[in-house]
């Protein structure tokens, strides 16, 4: 049976990009670029997505191109006879379950604040009011079980309508609407009395932060967010590339994806640092920020439960748009590996992905005394550690070494695959940076991701 493919240029851009683009733009991008020297950051930043995300990208969607499959199949049909590479399958599986093991109570949570804000529940609270709102949600674990089943079902049932009609056209819509809301926020929040203020902290270069955190901390955290926010190593971009034709050539689509992401994360700042400083409160690192400090902004802000509602809108869309796109990638494995149907793929994953997500939701309350990566930590912070410091850089590797080496698929069919069509050629002259020096570089974000949380932590 032929493989479904997009209808449109625009539909693979969006959801590609709707997959890599997360909360991690959204909460922990603005926050670090704050904490490590505003633009000094941001050109760091941009020039380590451009020599790690990129070419791993372009790996993964000519993987995915080639072989007209999902990561459950597709090293199967491109690796050299006898060879192991199809071992990884399970790896990149286990990435796309664990992410959304925790994934799905988080967008839970962005669904239940669009509530909160919409109804006026915040309103006449104070500061420590506000904050007491996100801890008696988290001891609920009723209420965050009922969110994430939402969730879960909602975005399962756009994908059961099929790849075009289901996650593409809707995808789009949320996409583009995103993309509209941000910008209407962004011109809100700079246009606030004080938030000049905010704009100078986020977009003017301030060298001495490299100073003060050390260089090396400075880099490394330039490259981890330049690494992970692309979502790459476990398949869920290689899916995609399954779902085009070979009329363009896949480095330029990797712009494309590439250029969405950052301009969200970038947009995401110029809605929380103006913000933030014109109602003299401190950018706050994750949940703190989302669901402690900006409700107190919008409380103080005209029109405020309108804004807040808006906001909280855009983050339901940043969070489901990646659940989506990773639920496309669960089904794919499912119908490639054991030729059910879609429909017979959302119905059993329905259950099984609501079952695996429960341990989040109880690591809030009921077993809130399980401390898995020490004290303070809870079940979302093991699930997250899994993928983020784990699956994504050894699965980048896995794809990165399968395209360059002889002993994978080879640099002459991955360059021959990337380079079909029109558009930017992926470049010849960079195949010792591929080969030898982007390895040791993934190696070493995957090892200093361990000494920093066991041993400088």
């Amino acid at each position: 049976m032929k493989r479904e493919q997009f209808s449109s240029r625009l539909g693979f851009i969006l959801i590609s990009a709707g997959c890599a683009i997360g909360l991690g733009n959204v909460w922990r991008f603005p926050y670090i670029t704050g904490k490590y020297g505003g633009a000094a950051f941001v050109l760091l930043y941009i020039f380590f997505l451009l020599i790690l995300g990129l070419p791993i990208m372009v790996a993964e969607l000519a993987v995915g191109r080639a072989s007209q499959k999902s990561a459950a199949h597709s090293f199967d049909v491109l690796e050299p006879k006898g060879s192991k590479w199809h071992w990884y399958k399970w790896g990149a599986m286990a990435g796309n379950y664990l992410l959304m093991m925790f994934y799905t109570t988080i967008a839970g949570w962005m669904l239940y604040y669009v509530f909160k804000m919409a109804s006026g529940q915040f309103a006449g609270l104070n500061a420590e009011q506000v904050a007491g709102e996100f801890g008696t949600m988290t001891q609920r674990p009723g209420l965050m079980a009922a969110f994430m089943v939402i969730i879960v079902v909602l975005c399962f049932g756009v994908c059961v309508i099929g790849l075009q009609k289901g996650v593409e056209r809707i995808t789009k819509v949320m996409m583009i609407s995103l993309l509209v809301m941000m910008i209407v926020l962004a011109v809100r929040s700079v246009t606030l009395p004080g938030g000049g203020e905010g704009l100078k902290f986020y977009l003017v270069p301030d060298f001495s932060k490299f100073k003060e955190y050390g260089i090396f901390e400075v880099l490394y955290a330039a490259m981890g967010q330049a690494f992970f926010t692309l979502s790459l190593g476990i398949g869920a971009i290689a899916i995609f590339g399954s779902y085009i034709g070979k009329d363009r050539r896949l480095t330029g689509e990797a712009v494309n994806i590439t250029v969405l992401d950052t301009v969200v994360a970038l947009i995401a700042g110029l809605i929380i640092f103006p913000a933030c400083f014109a109602y003299d409160v401190n950018p706050g690192e994750g949940p703190s920020l989302i669901f402690i400090t900006l409700p107190n902004v919008f409380n103080e802000m005209a029109f405020g439960r309108l804004w807040g509602t808006l906001f909280f809108i855009f983050m339901f869309f940043a969070a489901i748009s990646t659940v989506i796109a990773v639920f496309e990638n669960i089904i794919s494995f499912a119908t490639d590996l054991t030729g059910c149907s879609r429909k017979k793929a959302v119905l059993i994953n329905i259950v099984v992905i609501i079952v695996l997500s429960l341990p989040c939701v109880l690591g809030f309350n009921l077993w809130s005394g399980f401390a898995p990566l020490g004290e303070g930590s809870n079940v979302l912070d093991l699930e997250d550690f899994l993928v983020s410091n784990n699956l994504l850089p050894l699965g980048s590797l896995v794809y990165l070494l399968f395209c360059v080496t002889r002993y994978g698929w080879g640099w002459k069919n991955f360059t021959e695959e990337a380079n079909a069509g029109r558009g930017f050629k992926f470049p010849g002259w960079a195949r010792l940076y591929v080969t030898i020096l982007l390895p040791l570089i993934v190696l070493f974000i995957f090892v200093w991701g361990y000494i920093s949380k066991f041993f400088l932590g």
